[in-house]
């Protein structure tokens, strides 16, 4: 039996990223106001073996719910396995079946699994049936132009009892270069009944209004549209309910970000890294990127930070 997808009260959802959906920025950009948010993606068999790195990357916020967790794995038994073992802390487990990195599509997973439809169906049949929470799944169009079946495995997946089913409208085969077809992620929208949210090329709330009339979505997943600037949730928000939106420093969000970081204690590298993309496109950075390249602690970041502001007081007042 489908188990019901929960109701959101945003269209705006977070996508899951390696490296920087942890736990403060996915409470940012709750704060923000993200229907929903996903946890970067997790190996199912590091789930199972009880690796501390992967159960610290699956780390929530009580304020962040509804919340999904992401699992990838080619293997259905470990799949189930660690949807088990993780269900409790999450409204969703959502199994990645799009992630075209190499590392990823060498060992089966991810975007591997668009060459057997089949699989993609079994391994939702088995999961729903062995879990108590709503499972999704997030696909690519295909594995390239001459392979497109991104409606083919959203009927499949539907009939095997995923409660949606998100699609970036990119092949395998093209990463993230070129452009995204939204009129693939259109034509999965008619095809099926469930839920389906939309993946691809949306920065600003204008292409969200746009993208979410012209596809019929019920949510649109951003993605780098939300690195270094998750304040994008609230722009959309605005910009969907009044027509208009403000703006706010990517210095003022990464103050924000700082605070939930010590609060559940993010590696200094991940902060720093995050530190670099708050601070891109401001004005005069150079500098202050080039500082935060070097800082070698949190405070080290702050100071330049600090300093960095007053010595153009004006941009933020």
């Amino acid at each position: 039996m489908t188990k019901k997808f929960p109701s959101l009260k945003s269209k705006a959802v977070l996508s899951p990223m390696a490296g920087v959906t942890d736990v403060a920025f996915r409470a940012l950009a709750k704060k923000y106001g993200a229907g929903l948010t996903y946890t970067e993606f997790v190996s199912s068999h590091a789930l199972i073996q009880g690796s501390k790195k992967t159960f610290e990357m699956i780390q929530t916020s009580p304020d962040e719910r509804p919340v999904a967790v992401q699992l990838f794995g080619n293997s259905e038994k470990d799949v189930v396995s660690a949807a088990k073992i993780v269900e409790e802390k999450f409204d969703i487990i959502d199994v990645n079946c799009g992630c075209p990195a190499w590392k990823v599509i060498q060992t089966g997973a991810g975007s591997a699994l668009l060459n057997n439809p089949e699989k993609i169906s079994h391994f939702i049949s088995k999961l729903s049936s062995a879990i108590s929470k709503p499972v999704t799944v997030k696909i690519r169009s295909g594995i390239d132009d001459k392979r497109i079946n991104a409606v083919e495995i959203a009927k499949l997946v539907e009939n095997s009892g995923a409660s949606a089913i998100a699609i970036h409208g990119r092949t395998q085969k093209q990463g993230y270069s070129g452009n995204a077809d939204w009129n693939i992620i259109r034509q999965v929208k008619s095809a099926v009944n469930i839920p389906v949210i939309g993946n691809g090329d949306v920065f600003s709330p204008e292409t969200f209004k746009s993208r979410l009339e012209e596809s019929g979505v019920d949510a649109i997943m951003i993605a780098r549209g939300a690195i270094g600037n998750p304040y994008l949730f609230t722009q959309i928000n605005d910009f969907l309910e009044k027509g208009s939106y403000e703006k706010i420093s990517g210095i003022k969000q990464f103050a924000e970000y700082i605070s939930l970081a010590e609060k559940y204690s993010i590696p200094f590298s991940s902060i720093k890294h995050h530190a670099m993309s708050f601070t891109k496109g401001i004005h005069g950075s150079a500098k202050l990127r080039n500082g935060i390249s070097r800082a070698k602690d949190l405070n080290k970041i702050c100071e330049i930070l600090k300093t960095f502001i007053l010595l153009n007081f004006c941009v933020f007042i």
